[in-house]
């Protein structure tokens, strides 16, 4: 993932909060499309994001688990979500310790 990503949600975290955007992976080959509900199971399952933007204090005294810009992993439960007021997106923001992973390659 590039890191020329912008914040365009109108939020800007503070403290350990990091803003994510959910993304859904790109399916290479596929014929079949999935169906809501099943694309629903997989969302209940695992929640991938890219981070938008660190707050200043994020991952204070420690080495940074993620950049802005990488592809991660959080707890399907882990922070607030929320419609960004200025461009209408769904975000989250999560606290620094609840990015499991980042994503290093996506078949």
């Amino acid at each position: 993932m590039s890191s020329e990503v912008k914040n365009t949600s109108g939020v800007s975290p503070r403290g350990h909060a990091v803003l994510v955007e959910y993304y859904e992976p790109e399916r290479k080959g596929s014929v079949i499309e999935l169906p809501d509900f099943v694309k629903n199971r997989v969302a209940a399952i695992e929640q991938r994001a890219v981070v938008i933007e660190l707050g200043a204090d994020a991952w204070e005294g420690q080495t940074a688990r993620a950049k802005v810009g990488d592809r991660v992993l959080i707890g399907k439960m882990a922070g607030y979500g929320f419609v960004g007021p200025a461009d209408g997106k769904h975000y989250r923001i999560v606290n620094d310790n609840e990015i499991f992973a980042v994503i290093t390659h996506e078949a």
